[in-house]
Order: C-alpha cells, then structure tokens, then sequence
C-alpha cells in the first residue's frame, strides 16, 4: 500500500517515456526479424510480405514527419492548458497511475470504435488495416492524422485532474500493448488472460476482414470493454486480413493515402449535399436509400 502512494516525479515520467518508447522499438525489431524467419522456414515468405513490411515503415516515417512536425506542440499544449482548469489535483502516484491507465484503456476504446464508425476517420485509420498480412511491423503502419485524434477521447482525463505526463505515458503503454499483439506466433492463451486481457488471438479477429469479424475486439488492453458493450468475437475460423476492398498495393504513398482518396472519390461521386456529407461521417459503406438517393438529385 505505500509502494501505491509514492509520489512519481515529472522527471522520472519524461524519462520512461523515452526509454519505454525507445527500448520497446528495438524489441519490436528483433522480434519482426524472428517473424520472418519463421515465415522462411515455413515457406510462407514472400516479396508481397517482404514489399509490405517495408512499406509499413515507411508509413511510419510519414506518420511522425506529420505527428511531429505539425501536431506535437499542439497535441503537449492541448493537455498543458487544460491542466489549468482540471476539476480536481491528482497527485501523481502508482495508484493514480494505475487508475489513469485503464481509464485510458476506455477512451482508447470508444476512441478506436469511433474510429472505425466514421468514415472520414476511418479514412486514416483504414492506413492500419489495409496490410493483408500480420506480423510486428504492421502495427506500425499508420495513416496521416492517426495522432490526431487521440488528444480529444484522453483530454477528458487531463480534465479531470490527472498530470498530463501521467496521461500520455499511459496512452503510450496502451499503444505498446497493442503493438505486441500483432503476431502469428502466439496462439491463445490461458482461458482467464483470454477472458480479460487483450491478446493476439483477439486483435487478429480486429484485423480480419471476414463478415463475422468486421468491426469486433476494439479493445486496447482490456478486452472486458468489448465483451461489455457488446463487440466482442472469438476467433474461431481462419483470419483474411486486411480491407474488405483490398488496396492491393506495397506502394507506400497508396498505403497512406488510399483512405483519403476513397473517401473523398465517393464523396464527390454521391448525388446531393446531404449525402455527400453523409458519406464522411455516416459509418464506411454507407449508401443512402433509394429514395433519399432519388430526392438528393433535386436538392
């Protein structure tokens, strides 16, 4: 109990924020070059799968050119200045930091469900599923305004008392979580892991784009989150990964901007104003009813 009451310095928040971020990179790393290996040996390897790892880092030094350059002093700020009017003083401890942890595990979760229901988001979240394989690296395939979006489902927490540090350091272990689980290698687990925790075997049904899978397992740690609000499915057929419409591409500039090219192609194909606007923000997919369709022409 009084390991949980300790207090946790800024210095010591900045410092394993660099440090988690960075040694886990190296990890990830070594343990793509064991994936492909692995592939290798089961003859499983290919120049599609090679083409597209690489194109996954490629995406990912768009990602952080963008992150980086245009969004970090907005997304530091953002938290900074609502600090100024948090509802309460949290004070910084391993039990407020345990407790800011799964809190952002929850927004992360209606974050990535939101995600995947609004098409204009989904436009730079697509950039993440549009790999048709899954291993490591594809947990670092990300779309243009991937960092973007974040900020506003955890400022609630920054709102709410908690130190801004605290909360971007939990958002990066959630992050780290996820990119852990993007592999083959592991199976499933011991039934009660499976039961709560997010797992490699949950996140490829994410990944899927089989019928019964689609939008399923948002969860980021926790997979009680799904099997409470109701998105939950267990793996249990094989996994076809990717998009429902493949990109059909290892050209990295059609991995990072397909999203965006379909979104708007189909936006300014739609008949009507309405539905034009429809179409970025009703879920992906959607088609307006005949009717609707028929009366749009006139509007």
């Amino acid at each position: 109990m009084e390991l949980l009451n300790t207090y946790i310095s800024d210095f010591q928040l900045n410092y394993w924020e660099t440090m988690i971020d960075e040694w886990f990179f190296v990890f990830a790393i070594g343990f793509l070059i064991f994936e492909l290996v692995r592939y290798a040996i089961g003859k499983k390897l290919s120049f599609e799968m090679v083409g597209d790892t690489v194109t996954n880092f490629i995406t990912l030094g768009f990602f952080i050119a963008i992150t980086f350059v245009l969004m970090a002093g907005f997304y530091v700020g953002a938290y900074v200045w609502a600090s100024q009017y948090a509802v309460f003083d949290i004070p910084t401890t391993w039990a407020s930091f345990l407790i800011v942890l799964v809190l952002a595990d929850l927004a992360y979760y209606w974050e990535h469900r939101i995600l995947h229901r609004i098409n204009i988001l989904w436009a730079t979240h697509s950039v993440h599923h549009s790999s048709p394989f899954f291993n490591i690296s594809v947990a670092y395939r990300h779309g243009p305004l991937d960092g973007f979006w974040p900020v506003f489902f955890h400022l609630p927490l920054v709102l709410l008392g908690f130190n801004p540090f605290v909360v971007l350091i939990a958002e990066l272990l959630v992050q780290l979580y996820q990119t852990a689980l993007h592999t083959e290698v592991v199976r499933k687990l011991w039934k009660p892991i499976e039961y709560i925790m997010n797992t490699p075997s949950h996140h490829r049904v994410h990944h899927g784009s089989n019928r019964k899978y689609l939008d399923k397992n948002y969860g980021g740690i926790f997979i009680i989150w799904d099997r409470m609000f109701g998105t939950f499915e267990e793996e249990n057929e094989e996994v076809t990964y990717g998009l429902v419409t493949p990109i059909n591409s290892v050209n990295p500039f059609v991995a990072f901007f397909h999203g965006f090219t379909r979104v708007f192609r189909d936006a300014w194909h739609m008949p009507g104003f309405r539905n034009k606007l429809a179409v970025l923000f009703r879920p992906p997919g959607w088609q307006p009813k005949k009717q609707d369709a028929k009366t749009s022409n006139h509007s």
